[in-house]
């Protein structure tokens, strides 16, 4: 079926497709040709087209002999001695040449935006031409169009920027759609989780508030029971402690009375003492009685009755003391004022011989207060002089003798008064002094022990 037998003789040929015949030996012969189909693989080289651009073209063709007796008879005219390879040849050059043709009347974006079209003009083109030889287009594709100036690759640059701009643009707007519903989404998750939470939220609270309430009423009802009992309580130790509080206003009742009468042997003590004795005693009573003021407000703080009460006591006491201070000031400033009327009166009957044996009494007194620095020498270094003369124990000697030699020029200075003229004096104011003057000093006048001391002139 696939092969044509052609018989020669008499009567000519006559075409056998599939089946067979009978072929007599020396009248006839045949010969076979192929309808089976053929590929052919075309490439051209770099052709211009309209444009002037070289392409390259590769395709796909696939022919083969028609099946129609005219074409089979034509096909064995031309090819029936030779061989398949022969054929697809003769073939391919006439494809190649209706390719070449085709590509230079077109222009390149023609070629590469519809390849169908390209195909279609090349197999139409060719079709007449393989026709003439028995011959069919079976079907023709384009495989490739390249070229080696990059005016594909410059021309589908804009293209292919384009191409990717829209691609990033889409896929941004589908992120930004998907970034959207997923935000959406999870809003919508988020709304939901709150309103749970919401409703989690109020039950606790509701929860919480009906414990808290029951735990009021508990916590009242035992605030009420303790606050009963400490109150009872405190009631019984508010009377137990205003027990203590009149006993202890009785106690300071006896204790004013006992120092009333302390006061009243004070008073007459004082009369008779001098004023530093007089002092510390106001203070010892003093400190004594605030003392106790302080220990009897703190023990009744809080008590009013009580405090009250412990308030008069203490202000009896008060009045009772400033009595007895302004009496023992009062006695005080009688006695200082008599004692110095009295100095001034002994002062004025002085003269120089009592001021001369004032002076002399304390001319000890004045040389232990020059020697007292010496008293208070841990130790003194006697160095000699080396020649045997003992000058440095003699210097000390000496020394000393000088500074009491300095008393009289001092007495003289402060007083006014030369010792040493009022020491040969003595005889004289011994005999200008009577007996009769001396005695009524002795009795009217006090005496220097006594005006140091401050006692009161005796009458």
């Amino acid at each position: 079926h696939d092969a044509v037998s052609g018989e020669k003789g008499v009567r000519g040929f006559h075409i056998v497709k599939g089946g067979g015949a009978v072929v007599w030996p020396v009248l006839e012969t045949y010969q076979t040709l192929s309808l089976e189909l053929m590929t052919l693989d075309i490439n051209t080289p770099a052709v211009y087209t309209v444009q002037g651009v070289p392409l390259m073209v590769e395709g796909v063709a696939q022919i083969k002999v028609k099946g129609d007796d005219t074409s089979i008879i034509t096909a064995a005219e031309q090819f029936l001695d030779k061989s398949q390879a022969q054929i697809a040849e003769i073939a391919l050059h006439t494809l190649e040449g209706h390719l070449r043709a085709i590509i230079g009347t077109m222009n390149v974006e023609e070629i590469v935006t519809n390849w169908d079209q390209f195909a279609q003009r090349v197999q139409e083109v060719s079709a007449v031409d393989l026709a003439n030889m028995g011959l069919q287009i079976v079907s023709f594709v384009i495989k490739f169009v390249r070229d080696d100036q990059g005016y594909l690759e410059a021309w589908g640059r804009p293209r292919i920027a384009a191409v990717k701009r829209d691609a990033a643009i889409a896929e941004a707007e589908a992120q930004r759609d998907a970034t959207v519903k997923s935000a959406q989404a999870h809003q919508l998750a988020e709304s939901a989780r709150f309103q749970a939470d919401t409703l989690i939220a109020e039950s606790d609270r509701d929860y919480k508030m009906k414990v808290a309430e029951y735990n009021a009423s508990v916590q009242q009802k035992t605030a009420e029971a303790d606050l009963s009992y400490d109150l009872q309580k405190f009631k019984t130790q508010q009377l137990v402690r205003q027990e203590e509080v009149q006993v202890q206003v009785v106690e300071k009742q006896k204790q004013i009375e006992v120092q009333e009468q302390e006061i009243l042997r004070r008073e007459k003590e004082l009369a008779a003492t001098v004023e530093k004795p007089a002092m510390a005693e106001r203070a010892k009573i003093q400190q004594l009685a605030e003392a106790e003021q302080y220990r009897l407000q703190a023990t009744a703080t809080g008590q009013a009755e009580a405090t009250r009460q412990v308030g008069v006591a203490e202000a009896d006491a008060a009045k009772a003391r400033g009595l007895a201070d302004a009496e023992v000031i009062k006695a005080k400033g009688v006695a200082e004022a008599q004692a110095m009327a009295q100095k001034a009166q002994a002062w004025q009957e002085y003269n120089e011989a009592a001021i001369l044996q004032i002076v002399v009494e304390n001319l000890p007194n004045l040389a232990k207060a020059v020697a007292e620095p010496l008293s208070k020498t841990e130790k003194i270094v006697v160095i000699g002089g080396g020649n045997g003369g003992g000058a440095g124990a003699s210097k000390v000697t000496q020394d000393v003798v000088n500074v009491i030699a300095q008393l009289p020029p001092m007495i003289q200075a402060l007083t006014g008064m030369n010792l040493e003229d009022i020491l040969k004096k003595l005889p004289e104011y011994s005999k200008e002094i009577p007996a009769k003057k001396i005695a009524e000093g002795k009795k009217t006048a006090p005496t220097p022990e006594a005006l140091v001391e401050g006692e009161k002139p005796q009458a």
